[in-house]
């Protein structure tokens, strides 16, 4: 596997004034502290990348792992968020899938154990570890910061290191039967 892995930061929410811009440009931060990743950000509500032309599927598929920046509404994740999951197949297969969510006192952790299912049956493999962030607008201040680090730096900090290990292991798996097929 060619180093750094490159990780798709898909972004869970499309609303106007949306908070996951605020988490999402957290968790970029952080990956690209963490030695090995490089990041390509996948934002529903911006699907084609203007400086390369690539399309979502392009996109989706050069990427080695992902992180699922998502909010929780009403008990799951939204809609485009669905949609964007939905709309593909091939391109999530035999890739590791990290969580980072926030919302109210759940800290998003409802929509989490959902998406686990749903990526479970695209042949993805979900990180058991993942960062979450209860009552998420009391958490960072006005400039995006975190009022108080330190234990959500150590979770992504382990999340990345079990990330990165499943990415380097699936790379592998992908080159063999039945990930080497062509068609499914």
């Amino acid at each position: 596997m060619e180093l750094p892995i490159k990780v798709g930061l898909v972004y869970g929410s499309t609303r106007a004034g949306r908070f996951c811009d605020t988490v999402a440009q957290w968790a970029a931060t952080r990956i690209a502290a963490h030695a090995g990743f490089a990041v390509e950000h996948i934002d529903p509500a911006r699907p084609q990348d203007t400086e390369t032309g690539q399309t979502l599927a392009q996109r989706l598929a050069a990427c080695d792992a992902f992180i699922v920046v998502t909010p929780e509404y009403n008990h799951g994740y939204p809609a485009p968020l669905k949609e964007l999951i939905d709309s593909h197949g091939p391109e999530w297969h035999a890739k590791p899938v990290a969580f980072i969510s926030y919302g109210g006192i759940s800290g998003g952790l409802r929509a989490v154990e959902q998406l686990r299912l749903v990526f479970a049956e695209l042949h993805a493999v979900t990180v058991r570890d993942s960062v979450s962030f209860a009552g998420a607008w009391e958490q960072f201040d006005s400039t995006g910061a975190l009022r108080n680090p330190d234990r959500f730096e150590r979770s992504m900090d382990n999340m990345l290191s079990r990330l990165h290990w499943w990415a380097v292991s699936l790379a592998h798996a992908r080159t063999t039967w039945p990930f080497a097929k062509t068609a499914w």
